[in-house]
């Protein structure tokens, strides 16, 4: 993100903060920073009832505040006038005694009036532009429940969401956005079309895969496995469970345990559902002796995982506790390390191809020195060394990244994927990561040239994220309306009347006996509607079957969405489907 947008967003939270809070004197504020797509702010309106039908009277003491062009300037405070600023305000008490506590400074950001008096201030580390009349455009856009620092045992407060633009056409842009955005809302379109279902009796982020779902997720999973097949991968499996002294071993219980589902115990021993696959993976290495001619060893498994995410951040099927990731680890000697990396690049870019992802973007996650020990493994000079390694990966091959600080695994740095969907939404993807620390732990060796015993490295990675996040992606990026390959129907026969039943049924078992998904709908109902649901199911192909075609022995094809049909014989039309 450029450095203007994000100071744009940034003011906006804090005009908006400094409108509510003319609006509603009590209030108290929890944090509010800016987000990719705009800004938001956390309240606590104490007893006070708030819906977006307060937005417009927000948003007319906004546009006064930008009028007024406050000037924004920072300053530092000590902690005895910060608490005495904020007192009353538990909230920002709480930010402020843990600033206090690792020793840093206390940032305030003021909007001053001409005569120099402070009209609003807020805790904020920044950024800001200069005065709040270089802002632009801005709307509020919805309103949220949330928990502080998002912990469901902690009080559940208001968030208010909203964006800030250079002009008005920019914003008219992202609202038209948002408008298809409804339209494609993989949840929506998820139930329309039976793809997948929520449970109650089963659990919150627990997704149910009905029959049309299913069919997607093995024909990803098919792909995977063919790719990975000619990339050199082996296909491995590994339990859903696994001992405390496994995860113990590998790190994940001290620094991932809030992820995880409590433990079981049984026979005197914990067991935990497994939140990763590589502890599995580095047991399936160490099971046989390796030497360098085994390497580089790449094993790969659609793995599926539990995860304990907060009630507050569950959203369809963008975040769950039950995934299934289209995971692998590599097994590489340091020599190797760069062009293994960049093979996985380069199957990224081969999805990317395959499913129209034009653009998308990597970000080198970095660890931060100071977090040593506590989020991050404390190796420092092998921090240093494989950040430059990966760096100098994604430089040779010549795609767009960015670097950004504390936010690597804790026992490496990673790449994180962003891709646009076709209307230019924003999405996480995946993640490919370099592990320098954990198959230490492991004892994962392999016979070097000279005889000597070394620990290879590990690359993670996840090309098609999890079976969930992107089948939620491909939903709202193709509108439903998948490519026939993927699709759970690829055609609906459609016979003009009762006299052609019969052929209409022969025409559907030759086609399901080839493997196509072909559904058959018998004329009990007008003709103008069967061929209505085929569209509203958004089935790539209706095939209309009439004398003239049982005559020719041609099909009358009408794609999705064309206006127009056409002539194919069976022989073609079953090749397009193939293709």
């Amino acid at each position: 993100m450029e450095d203007l947008e994000l100071r744009r967003r940034h003011t906006g939270s804090h005009i908006m903060s400094a409108a509510v809070g003319m609006i509603h004197k009590e209030v108290k504020r929890g944090v509010g920073p800016w987000t990719n797509e705009g800004f938001y702010q956390d309240f606590d309106f104490g007893e006070a009832e708030i819906s977006d039908k307060d937005f417009k009277a927000i948003e007319k003491k906004m546009r006064w505040i930008v009028n007024k062009n406050f000037k924004i300037e920072k300053r530092t405070v000590s902690a005895a006038e910060a608490q005495k600023i904020f007192e009353g305000d538990e909230y920002k008490l709480e930010l402020i005694n843990e600033i206090v506590e690792r020793g840093e400074a206390l940032s305030f950001y003021d909007f001053l009036s001409e005569d120099g008096n402070v009209f609003y201030t807020d805790l904020c580390a920044g950024p800001h532009l200069g005065s709040t009349g270089e802002i632009g455009v801005f709307k509020l856009t919805k309103l949220a429940g949330a928990y502080w620092r998002g912990d469901e045992n902690n009080a559940q407060l208001t968030r208010i969401y909203g964006v800030a633009f250079n002009n008005a056409d920019e914003l008219a842009a992202y609202q038209e956005m948002l408008e298809e955005a409804a339209k494609r809302d993989h949840r929506k379109l998820g139930k329309e079309l039976e793809l997948f279902a929520f449970d109650e009796e089963v659990g919150p982020g627990l997704p149910l895969w009905l029959p049309k779902g299913t069919i997607i997720v093995d024909e990803l999973e098919d792909l995977a496995k063919e790719t990975e097949a000619r990339y050199g991968y082996f296909r491995v499996r590994s339990p859903h469970i696994a001992k405390e002294d496994l995860f113990v071993r590998s790190g994940h219980l001290p620094y991932y345990a809030e992820d995880m589902f409590p433990p079981m115990e049984l026979d005197n021993t914990k067991y935990y559902l497994k939140a990763m696959n590589c502890p599995h993976h580095h047991k399936i290495y160490a099971a046989t002796p390796k030497s360098y001619k085994d390497l580089p060893l790449r094993f790969g498994e659609y793995g599926h995982c539990y995860r304990y995410e907060d009630s507050g951040s569950l959203f369809g099927l963008m975040r769950v506790r039950s995934l299934c990731m289209n995971d692998a680890h590599i097994y590489c000697t340091e020599d190797q390390f760069e062009s293994e990396f960049d093979a996985v690049i380069q199957m990224y870019l081969e999805y990317f191809k395959l499913f129209g992802i034009e653009k998308y973007k990597m970000q080198l996650s970095k660890h931060s020195p100071d977090k040593l020990g506590k989020k991050y493994v404390d190796e420092p000079e092998l921090w240093i060394k494989t950040e430059e390694q990966v760096r100098r990966a994604l430089i040779n091959s010549g795609v767009p990244f960015e670097e950004v600080e504390d936010e690597a695994a804790f026992y490496g740095p990673k790449i994180d994927v962003q891709i646009w969907s076709v209307i230019g939404r924003e999405f996480t993807l995946a993640t490919n990561q370099l592990d320098f620390s954990v198959p230490k732990k492991f004892n994962l060796t392999y016979t070097d040239k000279d005889g000597s015993e070394k620990t290879p490295l590990c690359i993670h990675r996840a090309p098609l994220s999890t079976h969930e996040r992107f089948v939620g992606f491909l939903i709202e990026h193709y509108a439903g309306a998948f490519p026939a390959w993927l699709a759970p129907v690829q055609a609906h026969v459609i016979p003009v009347n009762q006299a052609h039943e019969k052929y209409c049924e022969e025409l559907v078992e030759r086609f399901k006996s080839l493997g196509a998904r072909i559904e058959y709908h018998d004329s009990s109902e007008s003709l103008g509607k069967r061929i209505r649901n085929c569209q509203t199911q958004k089935v790539p192909f209706a095939i209309v079957i009439g004398d003239k075609e049982i005559e020719s022995g041609d099909l009358n094809i009408r794609r999705y969405g064309a206006q127009k049909d056409e002539a194919m014989s069976e022989e073609d039309f079953f090749s397009q489907l193939t293709r």
